[in-house]
């Protein structure tokens, strides 16, 4: 797995055959999330998240079901996942997570035809990463910017 992310809801997917990308959501487990300290947004995506599982169920337009005025709009109907890390399985839908490079099989391409563009982690600064931090190195990369200064504010914020 060295090297490769795990996928998460938000996840951006095209299909070979589609003209348009679209979202991934997990609708199988509310349990597991990956970056994202709340633990609000990013479920962790498993090979069991099949089916309409799409935030728009749409690619645009499916080269494979052409028309007299063009082709037919995509509707994803996702029958399985390749390429997922077996090493993991979680036991609250007996799935395991997708790998960045895993591909999905729709039921009209028969093929693994839908990609992950994006995996949808984005990192997440958090308090505890301010106060690992070296400030000498803060300060050669971040010279005019105090970064406890601008944790600690927003936390105020927050409150």
């Amino acid at each position: 797995m060295s090297k490769k992310h795990l996928v998460c809801q938000g996840a951006i997917c095209e299909c070979q055959y589609g003209n348009f990308p679209d979202k991934l959501k997990v609708l199988t487990q509310s349990k597991h999330y990956i970056n994202d300290k709340n633990a609000t947004s990013k479920l962790v995506v498993t090979h069991v998240d099949i089916g309409m599982t799409f935030e728009n169920n749409t690619f645009g337009l499916c080269k494979l079901q052409p028309t007299t005025f063009g082709y037919k709009p995509c509707i994803p109907i996702l029958q399985e996942w390749t390429g997922q890390y077996k090493k993991i399985t979680y036991k609250i839908n007996n799935g395991n997570p997708l790998l960045e490079d895993s591909k999905g099989i729709c039921a009209i391409s028969g093929s693994p035809s839908i990609k992950i563009n994006d995996h949808g982690q984005t990192a997440e600064l958090t308090q505890q990463n301010i106060d690992n931090a070296d400030n000498d190195i803060l300060v050669e990369f971040l010279p005019f910017v105090n970064l406890k200064k601008v944790i600690r504010d927003s936390d105020q914020l927050d409150n």
